[in-house]
């Protein structure tokens, strides 16, 4: 970084401060990693080999070569059913996923492994039906999760001595805990072994609250990272402080809603609209719906999938074709026998089909979108009262400032109205290359612009 890097830099924050009078938030970019995929594996509870192979080393490359920073391996890893000869806690291929994992380390991109704070098999041999309600649990597919409680003493000195070696033993970069939460306030009585540290309301979860922050403790002393999904587009309450990434959208079925739910969440988001039930327009419409507020969404990619999951016979599919689950992965096999030459299918939240164009267009936003958000950079979002323009933004349109040693400008339009703005500044529109201070916006349309500077 050289005298000419602080300059322009310090100058694009000058003027991005007395241009900007208001917004819905402003962020300052610390260590994030916004090139996140979900990386299946196969089809669990069916045996497979976790071994890269070819295809794995390819597509690995591919995603290192475009600036992607995190694999998510998905429960697949494990073998919490206990049918091919491990645990919920340890891999049924040790040796393929120790090969796995260092092939993601030799590309350069960290992995983190799912694991839960709540959901534990209520068939497993160590499942303590004290730890749980009976009426709480989830079953899908093949298991019956119940949610244990983050209240048990007992509970979390099972659990938690497990993740520690989860992250000590694979030497992978974190966790991603898919929670399992019940609140406790919703039961009465409570749970008889049950000691909560502070209040259990709506608006306070003390006992998930103190459970999530020792796990975020004990991952970011080794250098971790702590990756949560609570609920569908739920927080659950949880901020920054606990949580690196929030991952959101499973269930969601309308991309608006998705937004609208989030968009004020504490940095950083990482939505993930649930392509099993939603329909999209267009491929670029995740991105109209989450660049703006600093998200960029997760890319559901790795070995596709086959559907052979749902029709494994080491287990039983505990609720037939009433589980959506399983009628969506019989779909997806019975699909798939049909047109083996459509585009594939990488995860339960992905569509069926595939869609030819969406790895395509993921990295081409992607590519658009790591320069704005560098370690540094200062973002204004959703800009309410500004100089920037010649007139109020409509109701309908979305503007927000990354700014760096460049300055960036991202608009969207949730209208179905072209608008037309006029800005004080030259911008360059990052696709087109065309530049002006007259900005035409389509309807339902995202613009990635840079600042030019005269001379």
């Amino acid at each position: 970084m050289n005298v000419e890097y602080h300059r322009r830099r310090l100058q694009n924050l000058r003027d991005a401060n007395d241009a900007v009078t208001s917004c819905m938030a402003e962020h300052r970019i610390g260590e994030y990693l916004p090139g996140q995929v979900i990386y299946n594996l196969g089809e669990y509870p069916n045996a497979f080999s976790i071994a890269p192979t070819e295809y794995d080393e390819a597509l690995l490359q591919e995603l290192a070569d475009h600036g992607v920073g995190l694999i998510h391996l998905h429960e697949e890893w494990n073998d919490a059913q206990r049918v091919l000869g491990a645990d919920k806690y340890s891999s049924h291929d040790e040796p393929g996923l120790a090969q796995f994992i260092e092939l993601v380390h030799s590309v350069g991109m960290k992995i983190i492994l799912y694991a839960s704070t709540g959901f534990f098999e209520a068939t497993d041999p160590n499942f303590d039906p004290a730890w749980a309600h009976p009426d709480t649990h989830l079953v899908e597919l093949w298991f019956d999760y119940a949610k244990c409680s983050p209240a048990s003493p007992e509970w979390r000195a099972y659990l938690l001595p497990r993740l520690e070696r989860i992250m000590d033993e694979y030497g992978i970069d974190g966790l991603y805990d898919d929670v399992g939460y019940d609140p406790p306030y919703l039961h009465d009585p409570p749970l008889a072994d049950d000691i909560s540290p502070g209040p259990e309301t709506p608006q306070c979860h003390s006992a998930f609250y103190d459970l999530l922050e020792i796990v975020s403790d004990m991952v970011h002393q080794r250098g971790g990272v702590f990756k949560v999904h609570v609920d569908g587009a739920e927080s659950g309450g949880l901020s920054n402080d606990i949580y690196d990434y929030l991952w959101v959208g499973e269930g969601i079925e309308n991309i608006s809603e998705l937004r609208r739910k989030t968009k004020a969440y504490d940095p950083y988001v990482v939505p993930a609209l649930d392509m099993s039930r939603a329909h999209i327009d267009s491929e670029d419409d995740f991105y109209v719906h989450s660049v703006p507020y600093m998200q960029f969404p997760v890319r559901v990619d790795g070995r596709p999938v086959t559907g052979e999951r749902a029709f494994a016979d080491n287990v039983t599919y505990r609720r037939g074709e009433d589980c959506f689950w399983t009628r969506h992965m019989r779909a997806i096999k019975e699909y798939y026998t049909e047109h083996p030459d459509a585009p594939p299918a990488y995860g339960g939240s992905d569509s069926c089909p595939g869609r030819a164009d969406a790895r395509e267009r993921w990295f081409h936003h992607f590519d658009l979108y790591r320069p704005m958000v560098a370690a540094g950079s200062r973002v204004w979002i959703e800009i309410a009262e500004s100089n920037l323009f010649g007139r109020p933004l409509p109701d309908e349109v979305v503007a927000s400032l990354f700014v760096n040693d460049e300055m960036y400008l991202v608009l969207a339009n949730y209208g179905v109205t072209p608008v037309a703005l006029d800005s004080k500044w030259s911008w360059q529109n990052r696709e087109t290359g065309d530049v002006g201070q007259r900005i035409e916006l389509p309807g339902q349309a995202l613009l990635y612009l840079q600042r030019v500077r005269a001379g």
